[in-house]
């Protein structure tokens, strides 16, 4: 079956439900910060032990096991009818069939950032309906900032002190002066040539930043923080709570789940600029599925 649109999905779901879906998003997104800084704690004298995942240079850590584990926990008692993706458990297929809700998690989207003590590490929670991305949260681990959207209804970010800031994308209209995120892949071919990109791209725009957390560069368009982003090799748990929030404030977003093209967002004075200068460097060849409320 061909994936539905944003539209016929949220169409059959009713702003109190889309609304519902957003705050317990938002809840196990702060519930997973909160086990996720307990653990730092507990683990700080001796350290954190990671194991390599999918290569020597990509960990993963007891903390990421663990607040997955808690959020999965927290999905089975507050909705037991509803599925869990997860980064490091895949998904639980039980409760599978139209219209049930599945939750994607990323435990921790910075895990190397998390390791080194960098303030840039997220726990990441979507709600997802057919196909279709309703709802979801950011929370950043160390900065306490929490970033919500729900489908139609705007995205936000609550600071650690809880003042609530609706979000709208940058007014950035000239791509040299636009300040772009990216991300590397953890293979080195592939990094050879995300490193071939970013040299054709740098002459082009104001600068380059690389974070270390796919969802949180996503908030930062939303925020305006960045005027653009785009990355390879992303999965669904690192874009779906942040391509929704970043479409939500505004940018024009387009997710991919081919490892050879990149998720792109883009505040709408560059978008269609930045599009054209990831093409002419043969970075933008079957992009195809567009973030929209």
């Amino acid at each position: 079956m061909a994936q539905e649109t944003v539209h016929d999905v949220a169409g059959e779901i009713d702003a109190d439900t889309i609304d519902e879906l957003r705050e317990f998003a938002a809840h196990l997104a702060v519930s997973g910060g909160d086990v996720a800084r307990r653990m730092l704690e507990q683990f700080a004298p001796t350290g954190l032990d990671p194991r390599a995942k999918s290569s020597a240079t990509d960990p993963v850590t007891v903390i990421d096991t663990t607040v997955e584990e808690h959020l999965r926990s927290e999905v089975a008692a507050a909705r037991p009818g509803d599925r869990v993706l997860g980064e490091e458990g895949g998904e639980d297929r039980s409760a599978a069939g139209r219209g049930a809700v599945r939750w994607v998690v990323d435990p921790v989207d910075g895990t190397v950032n998390l390791l080194y003590g960098i303030p840039f590490t997220a726990v990441s929670v979507a709600a997802e309906v057919d196909g279709v991305v309703l709802a979801g949260a950011v929370h950043n681990i160390v900065t306490r900032e929490t970033w919500t959207a729900g489908v139609g209804r705007g995205s936000s970010l609550r600071s650690a002190g809880g003042t609530v800031t609706e979000l709208a994308a940058s007014g950035c209209d000239d791509l040299s002066l636009a300040l772009v995120g990216t991300g590397f892949s953890y293979d080195s071919d592939v990094r050879a040539e995300q490193g071939r990109v970013v040299a054709g791209l740098l002459p082009r725009i104001r600068d380059i930043r690389r974070c270390g957390s796919a969802a949180l560069d996503l908030c930062m368009v939303a925020t305006g923080r960045l005027d653009a982003y785009y990355e390879r090799c992303l999965k669904p748990w690192d874009h779906a709570a942040g391509a929704l929030i970043a479409a939500e404030a505004g940018a024009m977003v387009m997710v991919s789940d081919n490892d050879e093209v990149p998720t792109v967002a883009a505040a709408p004075g560059v978008a269609s600029a930045f599009s054209a200068a990831l093409a002419a460097l043969d970075a933008m060849e079957g992009l195809e599925r567009p973030v929209s409320s």
